[in-house]
């Protein structure tokens, strides 16, 4: 079971080094932690882009090209399809977005012909090592589902328990959130809370623990449970999965972490045939490249 960052990438070692496809490459955050991805053995990469940008971004930041595979095409969107179909055709693991609108490198996961859609709705996980935590976090969904119905709550679920699975974290304790932790019919989060635990209870939803509503500080802090008297509940305090009831609490939460606490995250998408790299352009160098090594871990497990 990986307890943090450091644990997740001792996973690396004993596995083959993964090669992730990069749609727009011409980007100088993104070619850094591509390099710093490969110099620790995480990933290689294939470079998909305008070749003259890539080539003096590289330059500019002493980056030696020499030994990766560089794939020249100016226009956006058919770098991406170029750099999709590689991983779709088996010649990389993960694919990556570079400098294109987050839109248009959605439509290329999703493209029927070389994109990576498997039917499932899209979901996006966020994996945090906190300082003071003796175990990695993951939130969902915070970047891609806005407004999730109990069906799509149902399959983000599913998503993010394969990603706890691939850092070795199995049968998570997943905790849907809500303001209380009671069932309140005038709060239609708190009701369908209740009902992803009856599906979990009935053997709908498999492999995992679910306990809704949760508030947050009974989802993460076991002596707010004690105090709170939640003993009684599958989940006290050491809820594995926070489940947010929409991208609103889900960011908010995600950018207070990030901006106020010592943590190190990476970010993935979920429900693709192969992991899915999508970070934002705000995010620093190390959520970049932690999260080129979360798709390295998954890339694994998926191959296994």
């Amino acid at each position: 079971m990986s307890t943090n960052f450091d644990a997740l990438l001792e996973k690396l070692n004993s596995c083959s080094m993964k090669k992730v496809a990069v749609a727009c490459a011409q980007d100088e955050p993104v070619l850094e932690a591509v390099r710093a991805a490969r110099e620790r053995k995480i990933a290689d990469a294939i470079l998909v882009g305008d070749e003259p940008k890539i080539r003096q971004i590289a330059a500019s930041i002493h980056m030696d090209l020499s030994d990766y595979e560089i794939i020249h095409e100016a226009d956006d969107y058919a770098a991406a399809l170029k750099a999709v179909s590689l991983v779709k055709d088996g010649k990389a693991d993960m694919y990556m977005k570079g400098l294109i609108d987050t839109k248009s490198f959605l439509k290329s996961v999703l493209d029927k012909e070389v994109g990576l859609r498997t039917g499932n709705p899209l979901s996006h996980v966020c994996v945090f090592d906190i300082k003071g935590m003796d175990k990695l976090l993951f939130l969902t969904d915070v970047a891609f589902m806005t407004y999730p119905t109990l069906e799509d709550k149902v399959h983000i679920i599913e998503n993010t328990v394969q990603i706890c699975n691939a850092c070795g974290v199995m049968n998570p304790k997943v905790a849907p959130l809500a303001a209380v932790e009671v069932v309140n019919p005038k709060m239609p989060v708190t009701v369908e809370a209740n009902e992803l635990t009856k599906m979990n209870d009935e053997g709908i939803i498999k492999n995992c623990i679910v306990d809704g509503p949760l508030s947050l500080d009974l989802a993460i802090d076991p002596e707010a449970a004690k105090h709170k008297g939640a003993e009684g509940r599958k989940i006290v305090g050491d809820a594995d999965v926070l489940l947010f009831p929409d991208i609103h609490a889900g960011n908010l939460v995600y950018k207070c972490l990030v901006h106020t606490a010592e943590v190190k995250n990476g970010n993935i998408l979920t429900g693709t045939k192969a992991p899915v790299i999508l970070t934002s352009r705000s995010d620093d160098f190390e959520t970049k490249v932690n999260s080129i090594a979360l798709g390295a871990v998954v890339a694994e497990s998926l191959n296994k």
